[in-house]
């Protein structure tokens, strides 16, 4: 097994953690964005609607988000990026929402190339279907190509490897996706390091996702500093994974959760991870162009439960009970 001497001992993991709140949030895309192209670049950088939206989170009493960048977004505006993750970070730390931040995404539909400018308007009754990865899947593949990717996260992570309104950084989202598999484990370990040099405050991590991917899994939990993981599915098994991860010894945050029709609900999930000192981070906040309340297998909206988000877009709850549960669990 490798070592990683930079790693926050489990000490220090569990000192950051102890002084924190219960960490109750979300993933985070304005309505107003078909993905995360359309959230960060200039042009279509939404804040008023970010301000509005973050807001409502505060109000129901989340009090962390967890949000994706893109690599192509800072390759072509990279003051534009820092700018508006700036603006960003001000209006969540304004409503009381500490934010993880996310660099690197192996997650796409049928990995299309991610491109500033103007995307595609959403495919009716298709779930995310402008997703974009944040790195053209052949650089992931190419290392000699690496240049760009470590000066992106270099120059991001040093301007706010300080800053306290970040929570953590989730150095790479779901590595493997895409039928990359192992292909993306050199860049999983190079972008810690990478992370490492820019000696951030802030604890490192990288969630497992798919419980037969062990060499990334394990090369995930033994490079983060708190143990993340995703997990959709119903409550037996979100617990048996919990149960699972003790073994590291760290504080476990879920950053991905929460699809009704698969049996990952409000009601039953959230007062467990709240129970078990188990962070976590339900998908959606305000249902919009991404179209996540359609389940990911439907090709049609055809169903009468939604998937994931919360609230309509027009601030309405999907669900007021679910609301009712938040507010109660979160309750200071």
């Amino acid at each position: 097994m490798k070592t990683y001497p930079e790693k926050w001992s489990a000490e220090k993991a569990w000192n950051w953690y102890d002084r924190l709140p219960w960490l109750c949030g979300f993933n985070y895309l304005p309505r107003t964005a078909v993905n995360y192209v359309e959230f960060w670049q200039a042009s279509t950088f939404d804040y008023p609607t970010i301000q509005g939206e973050l807001a409502l989170a505060a109000s129901i009493g989340f009090n962390t988000c967890r949000v994706n960048l893109v690599f192509e977004v800072w390759a072509a505006e990279p003051k534009s990026l820092l700018g508006n993750l700036d603006k960003f970070l001000a209006a969540a730390d304004a409503n009381g929402i500490s934010t993880m931040i996310c660099f690197f995404d192996d997650c796409g539909t049928d990995y299309q190339h991610p491109k500033v400018g103007p995307q595609l308007p959403p495919i009716p009754g298709i779930h995310n279907s402008r997703q974009v990865p944040c790195q053209a899947k052949a650089l992931v593949c190419d290392p000699g190509s690496w240049g760009d990717l470590e000066r992106y996260v270099s120059e991001i992570m040093s301007y706010f490897a300080g800053d306290k309104r970040i929570l953590c950084w989730d150095i790479y989202n779901e590595p493997g996706n895409s039928e990359l598999r192992d292909k993306s484990l050199p860049l999983l370990e190079a972008s810690f390091a990478w992370a490492r040099k820019c000696h951030p405050t802030q604890p490192l991590t990288t969630g497992i996702w798919v419980e037969e991917f062990i060499a990334l899994n394990e090369a995930s939990c033994n490079l983060s500093d708190i143990i993340s993981f995703h997990n959709y599915g119903p409550l037996p098994g979100t617990i048996r994974m919990m149960e699972m991860l003790t073994k590291f010894g760290r504080p476990i945050v879920c950053t991905e959760w929460m699809a009704r029709t698969m049996g990952s609900r409000i009601e039953t999930h959230l007062p467990v991870f709240k129970e078990k000192k188990v962070g976590c981070y339900s998908w959606g906040l305000v249902n919009g162009k991404t179209q996540t309340h359609i389940p990911w297998s439907c090709l049609k909206a055809d169903t009468n439960e939604w998937f994931h988000d919360l609230f309509h877009s027009n601030g309405q709850p999907y669900d007021a009970a679910e609301i009712e549960i938040i507010q109660k669990l979160t309750q200071k």
